[in-house]
């Protein structure tokens, strides 16, 4: 059933001879451009067709629309962009921040006061042919907004500095504002819609400016454009996941446990299929959950027509809210950080957890058949949910939390162990695995999510 659905990605990485400076004492590194071999080996991505020349040291201003304007330095690509701006409180990570499909449309600002100072890694894979350092293939946030930027890094996995690597993405930074004052007024105001202008400065009564990514579908643009597969040669459970925007170690946390994953595109029919698997998982992804109507109609067809363990992080557990009939909401300034509270109200536990999110459920509005099950220790907002009977549950934060604490990574083994006690009570036992010819087909990798601008009449 696949087979038509299949369709593979042409190798990216391309090879050019290496350009070698010295920009740091005593060492020496491979910058260019292009894809070549990385300090001891190591390859970096291909160039990104959004890249442009590096702005280093230019004037640059961040204007929040209605709101104060910030003038800096600019480093990155040399091109202007508007977004939401929100900030993280994470105090390593960027790399994988950066490259959460959940900040598409973000400007992302950062608290922690010096950035890049370990420069970024290159897009090496495992075992699993999952991304080792970054969480999808390209930046997927708009811009960066940061209060000091590292020009010089040191770290053993590094082969180039954070402004080469949102150059050659095509993403505008800017340094050498009080992100203090920035996330004082996001705080106080809500996340806000800005932009980042290289050279002149931004006139903020230019209204039409501001691109609002609220307006935009933005899982479509994140999500696979046909199934792949990450395979496990040693597999026991087959686990159909919903692509919204997976991160790479979502993937990583269910196939080092023992299962082969299919990825499927968001509006995929998945309750037509889910009995050729052992388990269904939706995934995280960025925007408003209401924009994706598909998603929320297929996944309450499939709780009605299967018994097939369900679990949802973040944007999932959003969408599996939604197809039960409860409302999600659009918090003040979100949650997005590597160090929030949530308490599990079955255990009385407390887990320090990752999050990456502007709106949450509305735990008064889920039907009597689901509980709550965490709730966020800050602002005591909803962090999961689960059926009083059936193996299905969610949870808004990371427990796959790369970068960030492990606290909750248990999550995945409570869930592998309800397919485990699934396939074990069926009535008639069935092999879901992938068969070698399912694995030959299908693509190995994303198909299609290449990042683009986002226009302001996007569907």
């Amino acid at each position: 059933m696949f087979t038509s659905l299949a369709a593979r990605l042409p190798n990216a990485l391309g090879r050019a001879a290496p350009r070698v400076s010295s920009r740091l004492p005593g060492q020496t590194r491979l910058l260019s451009r292009l894809a070549v071999d990385g300090s001891k080996g190591r390859t970096m991505p291909a160039m990104n067709k959004r890249a442009t020349a590096a702005a280093s040291g230019v004037d640059a201003t961040f204007t929040i629309r209605d709101g104060p304007v910030f003038q800096g330095k600019a480093f990155g690509a040399n091109s202007n962009i508007s977004g939401e701006a929100v900030f993280t409180t994470s105090l390593v990570g960027y790399p994988e921040s950066m490259t959460d499909p959940s900040y598409r449309g973000q400007i992302l600002v950062f608290t922690q006061p010096l950035i890049g100072n370990y420069g970024v890694p290159s897009n090496e894979r495992d075992e699993y042919n999952l991304l080792k350092y970054f969480e999808s293939p390209h930046i997927q946030c708009a811009g960066v907004v940061v209060a000091d930027v590292a020009e010089k890094y040191s770290h053993w996995t590094a082969v180039e500095s954070l402004g080469e690597w949102c150059a050659r993405e095509g993403v505008p930074a800017i340094s050498g504002v009080d992100t203090r004052a920035i996330v004082t007024y996001l705080r106080e105001q809500g996340s806000s819609l800005a932009r980042i202008s290289i050279g002149d400065e931004y006139d903020a009564d230019e209204d039409e400016g501001f691109i609002d990514p609220g307006a935009i579908n933005l899982v479509k643009r994140v999500s696979t454009k046909a199934p792949f597969v990450v395979a496990n040669s040693n597999a026991t459970f087959h686990i159909a996941l919903i692509d919204c925007g997976v991160k790479e170690n979502i993937l990583r946390s269910l196939v080092s446990r023992g299962a082969s994953v299919t990825v499927f595109p968001y509006n995929y029919p998945i309750h037509k299929v889910a009995d050729n698997f052992d388990g269904v998982f939706i995934s995280n992804g960025p925007g408003d959950p209401t924009h994706c109507q598909e998603t929320v109609y297929n996944l309450g067809r499939l709780m009605e027509t299967s018994s097939v363990p369900i679990m949802g992080i973040c944007l999932g557990h959003q969408l599996l809210a939604l197809a039960v009939g409860a409302r999600t909401i659009k918090l003040k300034y979100g949650n997005r950080a590597h160090n929030i509270p949530a308490l599990d109200l079955t255990t009385g536990q407390c887990h320090i957890t990752s999050q990456n999110h502007g709106y949450a459920v509305d735990a008064s509005t889920l039907p009597s058949e689901f509980k709550e099950y965490f709730v966020n220790l800050n602002d005591g907002s909803n962090e999961g949910m689960m059926h009083k009977t059936r193996p299905i549950f969610s949870t808004q934060f990371h427990p796959e939390a790369k970068g960030g604490p492990m606290d909750s990574a248990y999550l995945f083994d409570k869930y592998l162990e309800n397919v485990k006690m699934y396939k074990d009570n069926a009535k008639v036992y069935r092999d879901n695995r992938p068969s070698q010819l399912m694995i030959d087909i299908l693509s190995k990798e994303r198909v299609g999510v290449e990042p683009s601008p986002l226009a302001a009449n996007a569907a």
